[in-house]
């Protein structure tokens, strides 16, 4: 007897409904491979000794907030763990409110941390490559106020420091140019001073090779992927873990579909052979 083939195609696109919505309601967490890169940007966040300074740069706009996004939060919320101090720069415009959204969404989570002490937003500033060699030789003449127009020297964040000899590390999340690239290029080569960071997906494949060739970034973020790697390893799921969950809840629905799909073809093939048999 042959098998049914007619299967009310509604059923499946439900069966993927589900399959993608739940998981980015109720994290499931499912184990995730981490990267090599993505331990490197942990681990350097882990070894920077607390009380410490760090630039972190928004560097994206609401375009590709889906992927840079989740793991700005996610690098925030470890340097917050660790009571690391988070200076703010934006080479976008459009990064300045990226940036607040993230320290907003973190303040419920960290009631102790204050604005002007454990970090601050210095805001925009349009120039690129000139702006971050500028900032090299002198951060205060760059940003003589921060994104509300408090003064420098009344920010007790920013007492000491002068230029990136007083940074720890700079961490851009780049969608592209002005972002990471120009980072490495003056921050790392000129200064000396570790860079690590996330991109794009797509952008990915043209900063890989600043990490395993050129050894100029330590580590870097790819994509949701990527995003999903670090809330692994700082142990904080989030949104980037609960996409990962979709994707390979509905991948794997996919496949189970594809095999039930050859298994009644090679049935049915059976049986009609049988019945031509007879």
């Amino acid at each position: 007897m042959a098998i049914n083939k007619n299967i009310d195609r509604r059923w499946i696109f439900l069966l993927i409904f589900f399959c993608v919505a739940l998981p980015l309601i109720f994290i499931v967490g499912l184990p995730i491979e981490t990267t090599e890169n993505a331990r490197l940007v942990h681990d350097l966040v882990q070894n920077t000794p607390s009380g410490s300074t760090v630039i972190i740069s928004f560097d994206y706009d609401p375009g590709s907030k889906p992927e840079l996004h989740p793991m700005a939060k996610a690098v925030v919320k470890n340097c917050f763990q660790r009571d690391i101090k988070i200076m703010v720069t934006a080479l976008w415009p459009m990064g300045v409110q990226m940036a607040a959204d993230i320290f907003s969404q973190l303040e419920p989570e960290f009631p102790d941390k204050a604005y002007g002490i454990d970090y601050v937003n210095m805001g925009y500033k349009a120039g690129g490559m000139v702006t971050i060699q500028a900032m090299g030789k002198n951060f205060r003449e760059v940003f003589p106020s921060d994104v509300n127009g408090t003064p420098i020297k009344e920010l007790p964040i920013l007492n000491g420091v002068e230029n990136y000899n007083n940074i720890s590390f700079v961490c851009s999340f780049s969608a592209g140019d002005p972002g990471i690239k120009q980072w490495v290029q003056i921050v790392h080569d000129t200064y000396g001073k570790p860079v690590t960071g996330g991109v794009t997906g797509v952008s990915a494949p043209g900063i890989l090779p600043y990490v395993n060739e050129q050894k100029q970034l330590n580590g870097l973020l790819a994509g949701l992927k990527g995003a999903a790697e670090y809330e692994f390893l700082v142990k904080s799921p989030g949104t980037a873990t609960a996409g990962m969950d979709a994707q390979s809840l509905a991948h794997l629905l996919i496949i189970i579909f594809i095999a039930i799909g050859n298994i009644n073809y090679w049935r049915n093939k059976k049986n009609a052979a049988n019945a031509g048999g007879e």
